[in-house]
């Protein structure tokens, strides 16, 4: 007997409340045969993810099914358990080792990834699952009523509905040898390393417990970007990706590649005005002011192209602060006084009126 599992998990925070959905499928008419669904507390979304796969294998033995065609649209665990990448989350490894042993009971399991829009049924299943754990609570503006009150609340405290604003989630890539040594890393192609691999799919964990409904995922063209880019597109259903020149990081000019400390050492006098303007450039490099130029021009395409949507922007230090800057209507003390970590991620709502809010600032919790 071949069976095709559909399965799918997801929380609503990453961590956060959790759920998963499988759907066991007779083959080759698509019969539904068995579903499976429950809400796991709080947890993330790639242990969500991994709970629907053992719970459709499961169904699929109560079926006495000899060859399995599993089908999911995390790239994370088609690859992992494919073999074809390495299973670097220790929280991980427990379930992948019982997912391993359930396939040992068929003749035949495959994995394959498909895209969101394939997988409705399950996913349906693991959003009725965080429903009930939730108590169906809508997304909304704060309730900020009072029995006397007779003024409606400010608009900066009450925006407008969620289903006309333009969410953007900014990421800053992975880490790399430079991240590490803490040095600075402008123009120059540097690559992920291992520990910014893993960053960088978790930082996708994260943006899917955000929204699953990605309409782009935007990057700077250096690799380090891109790859993070493609890593997180792979966890919202495989958006492609979309460089975007104007998000390349700064230019340090003669201070690529240097710590804080050898720089200061060197150019006292330029590092302090630097540091006093955003309108002063590194020797040979760009100021923050022609940085904050690009991305302002980057933001106005993302509103007129993807206006209500959900876009992904992979960037760097230097352009998600000043991102961040002119969204606070902070001034330029924010940029440095604002730390941001490898794979670290922010949100922000856009409005057609031009209104702001900002959600989050450098969330970590996904790396820990």
């Amino acid at each position: 007997m071949r069976v095709a599992i559909e399965a799918d998990g997801g929380s609503r925070g990453n961590p956060g409340p959790a759920g998963y959905g499988a759907v066991v499928r007779a083959h080759p008419t698509g019969e539904i045969l068995l579903e499976r669904l429950g809400s796991l507390g709080t947890t993330t979304n790639n242990v969500a993810e991994y709970t629907g796969l053992i719970e459709g294998l499961k169904a699929a033995r109560e079926l006495n099914a000899t060859e399995v065609d599993v089908r999911m649209d995390s790239k994370l665990v088609v690859e992992q358990m494919s073999g074809r990448w390495q299973i670097k989350h220790p929280g991980l490894r427990p379930l992948a080792a019982t997912a391993a042993e359930l396939v040992t009971h068929f003749d035949r399991v495959t994995f394959d990834w498909i895209p969101r829009e394939r997988n409705k049924a399950a996913d349906a299943l693991a959003n009725r699952a965080m429903d009930e754990a939730t108590g169906k609570i809508p997304r909304s503006a704060p309730d900020f009523s009072v029995a006397d009150q007779t003024d409606p609340p400010p608009a900066s405290w009450a925006p407008p509905s969620l289903d006309n604003a333009t969410r953007i989630i900014l990421v800053r890539h992975g880490a790399t040898a430079l991240t590490a040594q803490g040095r600075y890393s402008g123009r120059g192609d540097v690559p992920l390393s291992d520990e910014g691999e893993a960053q960088a799919m978790a930082a996708g964990g994260r943006v899917a417990g955000i929204s699953r409904d990605v309409t782009a995922v935007l990057s700077s063209p250096l690799g380090r970007c891109t790859r993070t880019a493609e890593l997180i597109a792979a966890e919202v259903g495989g958006v492609p990706v979309t460089v975007v020149p104007d998000l390349i990081e700064c230019d340090f000019g003669d201070w690529e590649g240097l710590t804080f400390a050898e720089v200061q050492k060197r150019w006292p006098n330029e590092m302090s005005e630097w540091l006093a303007s955003a309108a002063v450039a590194p020797p040979g490099g760009e100021s923050f002011r022609a940085v904050a130029k690009r991305t302002r021009g980057v933001l106005a395409t993302i509103k007129e192209q993807y206006a209500g949507g959900v876009v992904v922007v992979v960037s760097h230090v230097s352009p998600i602060k000043l991102i961040l800057k002119d969204a606070l209507a902070a001034s330029d003390a924010f940029l440095h006084r604002m730390f941001l970590d490898a794979a670290g991620v922010s949100t922000m709502d856009i409005w057609p009126d031009g209104n702001i809010a900002v959600r989050s600032v450098n969330e970590t919790s996904h790396l820990r």
